[in-house]
């Protein structure tokens, strides 16, 4: 059986003392929807790449921020209370009596979660994106405060779920009357069904970039817009329309024209942040970007590999330098060290003229002046020595030594054995076969 109206709280209901502490009903409502809003802002924010922590240290600014702008909102918009006739200016501070304006609860709480977001260095767009649905469904806590308090009830009704309000709380012109709408009770449903909304449209049509909040802005302000104008308890007029009508209509309008906009900006982008990544999508950039190291590293080993101008061009310097005696020994070890292939075909090219140099005249071939130097001795060598050692390493410098090296030396080899100066690269170099092959010549 559907009862005739819902009964209002006791009046010892409304607050209880805890010691020389009172303790009031409305307060513990509002203290437990913002746990709950830190709590589910926690799950959102990590989703998105955040730290736990963070949102604790974002909360602290947030929170004192948004209830001191609730009750400026609320003393702005509801004065006569406070500063009018009969009013009272000390309850202006008594806020556990209920007196909570929402917009200036978003609008100062806003100024905190942008604080709070600077000093940790994250995205602020982003939390309050994580934000928005768990600030409806704390709202919607806080209403039930409201039910407590007997207040923010609407106009008279005799529906089944008509609230019944005691002769103490009801507004002047009212008295007569028993039950009343429970505004609060449909904003708190209002509330949570469009907190389940923005939830599921956010999953599905992946909203960033501050659409979120400003889909909880749509949301509330397109229900706060008609339980308005069902409530009877004081407020401002403004051209004979409730403050909080025209406030609601304004914001609904701007609201809906931002949300498209900042969709409209977002597919022009073209850019698609992993959602994991949304949290810290401001303050750092991609690793990919930054690190370049990886990339320079294969361009460096390929300009290694490929013979340079210095590595190419000793060989045929050490040869033309005829005045520098240490010159062919220094460019012997040098390819010693980095290339040890390249040693012994010096090494064997060196050994073949020796023998060949002896079975044929000097007369006919000045191979023999070639076997004091080495390295000039393996760019003089006969066609078939090179041939050989190249079939070993085909080396790049092997193949370019001999056709540089014939270039500068048949002008000076015939004055070569003929002069004395000719033995001193031998007893420098401490080289015995060239100065026996020289006697044997002779």
């Amino acid at each position: 059986m559907i009862p005739a109206s819902i009964p209002s709280p006791p009046l010892g209901w409304s607050s209880f003392s805890v010691g020389p502490l009172t303790v009031h009903a409305y307060a513990l409502f509002i203290l437990a929807g913002i746990f709950f809003a830190i709590w589910f802002t926690t799950r959102r924010w990590v989703e998105r790449g955040g730290t736990a922590e963070v949102v604790g240290s974002v909360a602290f600014w947030a929170v004192p921020f948004g209830i001191i702008g609730a009750r400026i909102y609320h003393l702005i918009t509801s004065p006569q209370a406070y500063f009018g006739e009969g009013g009272n200016p000390a309850d202006a501070l008594r806020i556990w009596n209920g007196g909570l304006g929402i917009w200036g609860a978003v609008a100062f709480g806003l100024l905190g979660a942008y604080i709070g977001c600077r000093r940790h260095n994250v995205s602020f767009v982003t939390f309050i994106d994580a934000a928005a649905p768990a600030v409806l469904v704390a709202q919607a806590i806080g209403r039930i405060g409201n039910y407590f308090n007997q207040e923010l009830f609407g106009s008279p009704t005799t529906l089944p779920w008509a609230l019944q309000i005691d002769p103490a709380f009801r507004p002047a012109g009212y008295e007569q009357f028993e039950t009343f709408h429970p505004t609060f009770a449909y904003e708190m449903i209002w509330a949570l069904l469009g907190a389940w909304l923005i939830v599921y449209v956010d999953k599905r049509l992946d909203l960033r970039g501050g659409r979120v909040f400003w889909l909880y802005v749509i949301v509330y302000t397109s229900g706060r817009l008609w339980i308005e104008m069902v409530r009877i308890d004081d407020a401002t007029l403004v051209w004979g329309i409730r403050v909080n009508i025209l406030v609601s209509a304004l914001v609904l309008a701007s609201a809906i024209v931002i949300y498209v906009w900042l969709g409209k900006r977002q597919r022009a982008a073209g850019t698609h942040v992993p959602r994991e990544q949304l949290a810290a999508a401001t303050t750092t950039a991609p690793a990919a970007i930054t690190d370049a190291p990886e990339g320079d590293e294969p361009a460096t080993t390929a300009s290694a590999s490929e013979p340079g101008p210095d590595v190419a061009d000793e060989p045929a310097t050490a040869s033309g330098n005829a005045a520098a005696a240490a010159a062919p020994a220094t460019a012997t070890k040098k390819p010693a060290v980095k290339k040890p292939a390249a040693t012994k075909t010096t090494a064997t090219a060196a050994k073949k003229p020796a023998t060949t140099a002896a079975k044929k005249p000097v007369a006919k071939k000045p191979a023999t002046p070639a076997a004091k130097k080495p390295t000039a001795t393996a760019a003089k060598a006969p066609a078939k020595a090179p041939a050989k050692a190249a079939a070993k390493k085909p080396a790049a410098s092997a193949a370019k030594t001999p056709a540089k090296a014939p270039v500068k030396a048949p002008a000076k080899k015939p004055a070569t054995p003929r002069s004395k100066p000719a033995a001193k690269p031998a007893a420098t170099d401490s080289d015995k076969p060239p100065t026996s092959q020289a006697d044997s010549e002779q």
